[in-house]
C-alpha cells in the first residue's frame, strides 16, 4: 500500500459512496488509475464492503446498550451455542468475542428501555451458556466511525 492507496481508503471510509471520478478528483489520480486500486484493494479484502450509515432515532431505535456477558462454561462448545443463539436476535447488532471477566460484549439496539427488557429476559435470560449479564446503556455517542 502507498499513499495512494490509504488516501482512498480514507476518502471512502469517509463517504463510501463516492463516484469514482469525485474520489480520483480527491485523491489526485484519473479516474482509471484509481478504479484499478479500488479494484485491487477490493480483491485482497483490504475494503470488505460498503455501508450505510442509519439514523436510528428516524428507525425507531431509542435505546442502545452494551451488554457483557459471562458464560458459565469456557468450552468452545458452550461459545458455539451461545453464538448460535445470537445470531438469530435481532437486537443485538454487534458481537464481540472478548478477553477478559467476560467472554461477549454485544451491542443491543431496541426501542426502548420497556423492548431491552423484554429482550434481556425473554433471550439474554434465557440461554442456558449465560452465567452473567451486565448491561451499560449508552447515553451519547460523541464519536462514532464503525
Amino acid at each position: 500500500m502507498d499513499r495512494f492507496d490509504e488516501r482512498i481508503l480514507r476518502e471512502l471510509k469517509s463517504n463510501g459512496k463516492l463516484s469514482n471520478v469525485e474520489l480520483a478528483n480527491r485523491i489526485g489520480l484519473s479516474p482509471s488509475a484509481t478504479l484499478r486500486r479500488v479494484q485491487e484493494l477490493e480483491r485482497l479484502g483490504v475494503l470488505k464492503g460498503y455501508r450505510a450509515v442509519l439514523d436510528l432515532n428516524k428507525l425507531g431505535i431509542g435505546f442502545i446498550a452494551y451488554v457483557a456477558i459471562g458464560l458459565s462454561n469456557h468450552s468452545k462448545k458452550s461459545q458455539q451455542g451461545f453464538e448460535d443463539h445470537i445470531m438469530g436476535a435481532v437486537e443485538v447488532t454487534e458481537c464481540l468475542n472478548v478477553t477478559g471477566e467476560n467472554e461477549y460484549l454485544l451491542r443491543v439496539e431496541t426501542s426502548d428501555l420497556a423492548a431491552y427488557k423484554r429482550f434481556h429476559s425473554d433471550v439474554l435470560g434465557e440461554i442456558p451458556q449465560v452465567n452473567a449479564i451486565t448491561t451499560m446503556v449508552v447515553m451519547d455517542t460523541p464519536k462514532d466511525e464503525r
